[in-house]
């Protein structure tokens, strides 16, 4: 199961995001600095080739963590970075789209990271104090430097994806996306149509859907799967660009989801959930 962001990019579809690597709130270092190494590597092992980070998580401290963890990177895994999201403190968030500084975290990220391009940079947030047009020429003056690959974008509507393609090409969107949660449906199918790669975050949410008496409570007992590989099955069948990105600061859970690759809902169990 693989998907080519950008159409050249290949990577397996099930990879790994390194939010929860970071300290409570997605602030501060990890509570295990050697578990999350280990994570990082065991993700690798079980075939993750795309691996998801952010300048904001820790912040800094995610990059930090992968580059201390894979460095130098295998050929076939991609880390794809954000930038466009800063973190004032715990709990807070505010999107900066300057250009000036969506390029000086690029280049942060670049020497965190440890690489000479990003194969994948996101504008975490789109800033609506600053044209789009001027967030993304940083973006386009950055891949045509060869200090980025493909560009991507998150949490947008399927117009603000159509505004940003008059400037450049969007290979992946990131959106809030799971099986309990399907806000951004109409901006999956338009990704779907288009091949741009989705890249659903949060994707474990199952809420009140695993509860006891919930179809996806219903069907572990069926399958004696548990809730959480369900929802990432019913995500990797409900479209072939989607790209789940589930977290973990635990190599046991780690292992269990990436387990689900392996598991193949039958049709009717599709449609229940």
């Amino acid at each position: 199961m693989t998907f080519s962001i950008g159409g050249e990019l290949p990577v397996n579809r099930l990879g790994y995001g390194a939010m929860q690597l970071t300290g409570p709130g997605v602030w501060g270092p990890p509570r295990d600095h050697d578990e999350a190494i280990r994570v990082l590597r065991r993700a690798v092992e079980l075939g993750v080739t795309l691996i998801d980070t952010a300048d904001a998580y820790g912040p800094q401290v995610a990059d930090e963590l992968i580059r201390e963890a894979l460095h130098p990177y295998p050929d076939n895994v991609v880390v794809a970075t954000k930038a466009g999201l800063v973190r004032p403190g715990p709990g807070e968030w505010l999107p900066v789209g300057r250009p000036e500084y969506l390029r000086q975290q690029a280049e942060l990220s670049l020497r965190r990271l440890g690489v000479e391009r990003i194969d994948l940079f996101q504008l975490h947030r789109i800033d609506p104090t600053v044209p789009l047009a001027d967030q993304l020429g940083v973006f386009a003056e950055l891949q045509k430097e060869g200090k980025i690959g493909h560009i991507g974008l998150s949490e947008v509507t399927v117009e603000e994806i159509k505004e940003a393609r008059e400037h450049v090409q969007i290979a992946t969107v990131q959106n809030l996306y799971n099986v309990a949660n399907r806000q951004s449906e109409a901006v999956l199918e338009y990704c779907e149509a288009e091949g741009i790669g989705f890249i659903p975050w949060f994707p474990l949410a199952t809420g009140e859907l695993a509860k006891p008496g919930g179809p996806l409570d219903a069907l572990s007992t069926q399958t004696g799967a548990t809730p959480a590989q369900l929802a990432l099955a019913w995500l990797l069948r409900r479209s072939p660009v989607m790209l789940p990105i589930p977290g973990t600061s635990s190599v046991a859970h780690l292992e269990q989801n990436m387990a689900a690759s392996g598991i193949t809902l039958t049709a009717e169990q599709f449609a229940t959930l």
